[in-house]
């Protein structure tokens, strides 16, 4: 009888023969990862607004990212694969400070005073962070497809965030805007790190969600919020914010990094904050208006051209 694992161990053998996950290679499987990481992610902003209905942002931040690190750990175990850490403490740890502690504490913190539209739209600033750091950082050439699908998107950002109409909390933009920045260096570290292996993935992703956990948690005991509410509509949004926007999300994102660049990884996420906001249409009745539609329009136009550089092999 085969085992339920077959299929992961035949795809974790394949990667671990590769020399390296960084090299140019591999980029349907990683284009699939993403149109799937887009459905995922933007609807998860829908569910992180329901769920901070009956939670302080940042208990919802620390629980999530916990029960995500015990989730993955607990599938390893049950596969029988092995929990080491994947990496050195001291990278595993700079991961887990952006890309967990900072990332969903800022975040979380933002999207409770903010729609989920707008502050998917902040967030998603990462990809024109990551323009800029990925030349100087990691040495990645900075094309002309890249700066003008890059500027599409800006373009796209602007329109859908209207500033000439802006209103709301202020403070809540601001940790928006500072989730994109320590996304971007968390992408940074991320692919500074030679992980081979769907299964040492997965460790990665286990490691560092518990470790960013931690600081979290300590920061929700010292606050003292108020307790959580444990409604049925609570339970469901942090059951898919823990299953599917956190432990397997990230895995995907992980996934993503490995085999593409960071600057067309950025860019090609920008997909997420449009389906983000069409879910926040269909479920909260937050409907987008002209500039977002246009915006939109924008962004889809920039990762067209990006795709198409791509094919010509002159992204």
């Amino acid at each position: 009888m085969k085992s339920a694992t077959a299929p992961i161990d035949r795809i974790a053998r394949m990667e671990d023969s590769a020399p390296d996950l960084h090299a140019d290679r591999g980029r349907k499987p990683a284009f699939a990862a993403l149109a799937l990481l887009a459905l995922i992610w933007g609807y998860n902003w829908v569910a992180m607004k329901v769920a901070l209905s009956y939670a302080p942002p940042v208990t919802f931040g620390a629980l999530r990212a916990g029960s995500a690190a015990a989730f993955l750990f607990a599938f390893l175990a049950a596969c029988g694969k092995s929990l080491r850490m994947p990496v050195s403490p001291r990278r595993l740890v700079a991961l887990a400070l952006f890309q967990t502690t900072g990332f969903v504490g800022l975040m979380s913190c933002a999207l409770a005073t903010g729609d989920a539209g707008r502050t998917a739209i902040l967030v998603y600033t990462m990809p024109f962070w990551v323009l800029l750091l990925a030349a100087p950082v990691l040495g990645e050439r900075l094309t002309r497809a890249k700066v003008l699908a890059g500027g599409c998107g800006f373009a796209g950002i602007v329109m859908i965030f209207s500033p000439w109409a802006m209103h709301g909390d202020l403070s809540g933009m601001a940790l928006a805007a500072g989730a994109g920045l320590d996304w971007a260096v968390a992408v940074m570290i991320a692919k500074s790190m030679r992980v081979h292996g769907i299964w040492a993935l997965l460790r990665l992703n286990a490691w560092q969600a518990l470790i960013g956990c931690i600081p979290l948690g300590v920061l929700a005991l010292l606050v003292r919020a108020q307790p959580i509410h444990w409604t049925p509509a609570f339970i469901l949004a942090l059951l898919y914010s823990v299953l599917f926007g956190t432990g397997i999300a990230w895995f995907l994102w992980l996934f993503v990094l490995s085999r593409l660049s960071a600057s067309i990884s950025g860019l090609a996420a920008l997909m997420i904050p449009v389906v983000g906001i069409l879910a926040d249409w269909a479920q909260l009745g937050v409907r987008p208006g002209l500039w977002e539609t246009l915006g939109g329009g924008m962004l889809i136009f920039g990762l067209s051209l990006i795709a198409w550089a791509q094919s010509r092999g002159i992204a």
